[in-house]
């Protein structure tokens, strides 16, 4: 077995519905058949009697009063089995009782169960069922007990699809006012029973991969036989399962069946499957290798022109093929399109940016390749990077290549180039003030000059992530939701095909030569964008990626549907919401997103309201006005 099919291995569990007088007896017979951990009740339904009228009323008051469990009323009577448990809660609690009575004898009932899992330190304990109406108590109960777990895991079991309920999204909208009453709770999670019908929508099945899933369970009804008899699942149930095993890594829960349903079924055969499912989960790509250990993991995205990069960022991006490929590709068609063959004609050319060194790289390959001379000038303003661009033209680049130790802002050269070529993108496009650092380098280029890249659009797109939300509020403050912040995206929903905001293009015609250096309102942007909700959905925060047009059809993107295949440089940008917005099936999403600048710095704001009918229904606050919480220096 491979590093990635360990790290993306998936634990099996085996769920009963019988109560086991012998726990280990349990736990042998499962562990034998080659699951890795059990799921068993934690009281035993004797205990029941706490809930009800009974001819011993003053000790079940004295219960309530000092409750305890007596040693029969546990199934998991100690903690020699605690690494190879979860736990799951009482199926026979009425929390949302009318009956004052049963209602808070069932509370204590929990409070015991939970304090007694926590004292073993199990895995995890389960809710057997999300509560179809009058959640809140249930919900305010739990919520309650999970501040003092600190250990133990709490997953609530949420059918994919409700069969009592036509409607394929009902169960994720009770599932959704769930998280919404705990507050969006992150020691709260699901597990995810998987049921024979799938929604017709993908985006009904994907957004549940935005969700806080710890555990998905598989019964054996919905497997079906194949040709010799063994269990197996639809392609579209693999699919989906396959798709959560990568996403998620959550631990894989099977039952038996309570009667013979496939005739080559044997005990073991339910996990065995679902363990040859993980096995075969499609190899992972160039850019989810370079990703791993990143996935909803938030950064703060780079600035380059007020800091000085250390080698070791340098060396991480000089490890993408496809980007310099694209670069290399684009100054060559440059080249050929501007001189003609056999020409003595040198072509100069400006790498503005240089760093250590890779773009003049592909330049020198690209005038080997179109058999065109150049000269080339590097210019750097990072002192550190600078050693590395003399170092390499005192080995390697000797006469061919100039160095420029300065500011593209303020360095004034004697001559001016044929091609202008940069790498100052950041994953929004233009966050990293690539159009800022290009409308000071422009006067390099010669009036018919090329600029690579040529123009960069920003695209954003509604998101959703509980994952991605919770991380940000951990930091309890407003700061940090007005900060974007450059992650590759796991459990994560985007909930609409994203839409273009604005372009730059290179060299900017509209700047005029004579114009104040510090007036940077041309690179001012607003835009409106409209999304149609499918579904019922929750939007965390906004996806951001570009598209970049280097030289005409050679291009680099980051955009889901023309993302450069290999090219792992940029990961998406994301934009998180104070408050996780609503939206209904056929309501209207708004995003209005600015780019906004004075003197000084760069920033971001951004706002989303949804509409159903002309009718407001939520309007967000806008974020990160004036740049209070987030800005990029100029």
């Amino acid at each position: 077995m491979s590093d990635d099919d360990i790290s993306r291995a998936c634990p099996v569990g085996l769920l009963t519905n019988e109560y086991y007088q012998d726990i280990s007896l349990f736990v042998h017979e499962a562990t034998t058949a080659g699951h890795d951990f059990i799921v068993t009740p934690i009281a035993h339904p004797q205990c029941q009697r706490v809930l009800f009228e009974s001819n011993n009323r003053k000790a079940i008051e004295a219960w309530r009063n000092n409750p305890y469990f007596e040693r029969d009323d546990l199934i998991l009577k100690s903690a020699e089995w605690s690494e190879v448990v979860v736990g799951e809660l009482a199926d026979w609690l009425q929390l949302d009782s009318a009956d004052t009575y049963t209602r808070t004898s069932s509370e204590l009932v929990l409070k015991q169960e939970l304090a007694w899992a926590c004292h073993l330190g199990l895995l995890a304990v389960m809710l057997p069922s999300l509560p179809k109406k009058n959640m809140a108590n249930i919900v305010r109960t739990i919520n309650h007990h999970v501040t003092s777990m600190s250990y133990t895991q709490m997953w609530i079991k949420v059918p994919l699809v409700d069969k009592d309920d036509l409607d394929t999204n009902a169960s994720w909208r009770r599932w959704n006012q769930f998280k919404i009453l705990t507050e969006h709770n992150p020691k709260i999670h699901i597990a995810l029973e998987i049921t024979a019908n799938l929604p017709l929508q993908e985006l009904e099945l994907d957004m549940w991969l935005a969700e806080p899933i710890k555990a998905v369970i598989i019964p054996a009804e919905i497997f079906v036989s194949n040709a010799k008899g063994y269990p197996v699942l639809s392609k579209r149930h693999q699919a989906f399962i396959k798709k959560l095993m990568d996403k998620s890594r959550p631990n894989m829960i099977v039952t038996l069946p309570s009667k013979p349903l496939h005739p080559a079924a044997s005990n073991s055969s339910y996990q065995e499957y679902i363990r040859y499912l993980n096995r075969n989960l499609p190899e992972l790509d160039q850019v989810q290798r370079f990703a791993a250990g990143y996935q909803d993991y938030l950064q703060a995205p780079l600035q380059p022109l007020m800091d000085n990069l250390e080698n070791g960022t340098y060396e991480t991006f000089e490890k993408d093929p496809i980007k310099y490929q694209q670069y290399e590709k684009a100054v060559y068609h440059a080249l050929l399109d501007r001189v003609e063959p056999g020409s003595d004609y040198v072509s100069t050319i400006m790498v503005v940016g240089a760093g250590r060194g890779p773009l003049v790289n592909c330049c020198l390959r690209a005038a080997e390749k179109s058999e065109r001379k150049v000269h080339i000038y590097a210019l750097e303003k990072n002192p550190n990077a600078y050693v590395t661009l003399q170092n390499c033209k005192a080995e390697l680049w000797h006469d061919k290549v100039e160095l420029i130790f300065a500011d593209m802002r303020e360095w004034r050269p004697s001559t001016k180039c044929d091609i202008l070529v940069s790498e100052l993108l950041g994953s929004f496009g233009d966050n990293e003030l690539s159009p800022e650092c290009l409308d000071g380098a422009q006067k390099f280029l010669k009036p018919d000059g090329i600029s690579i890249p040529a123009s960069y659009t920003a695209f954003a797109a509604p998101l959703a992530s509980s994952k991605l939300y919770n991380e940000v509020a951990a930091y309890k403050d407003l700061a940090h939701f007005e900060t974007p912040y450059v992650v590759m995206f796991q459990q994560a929903c985007e909930l609409a095909p994203s839409q273009p905001l604005w372009t730059f293009e290179h060299p900017n015609k509209d700047i005029p030569a004579d114009s104040d250096p510090l007036n940077n309102l041309h690179n001012v942007r607003y835009s409106r964008v409209e999304f149609k909700a499918s579904s019922d959905m929750t939007l965390h925060g906004l996806a951001g990626y570009f598209e970049s047009v280097l030289y005409k059809d050679v291009l680099i993107s980051i955009h889901p549907t023309t993302h450069s295949p290999g090219m792992f440089s940029w990961f998406p940008i994301f934009f998180p919401l104070r408050t996780p917005v609503q939206a209904v099936k056929g309501s209207t999403i708004q995003l209005d997103f600015w780019r906004q600048t004075d003197r000084k710095k760069v920033w971001y704001e951004w706002a989303v309201s949804v509409t159903l009918n002309n009718s407001d229904l939520t309007v967000t606050p806008i974020h990160n006005v004036g740049g209070r919480s987030y800005w990029v220096g100029l």
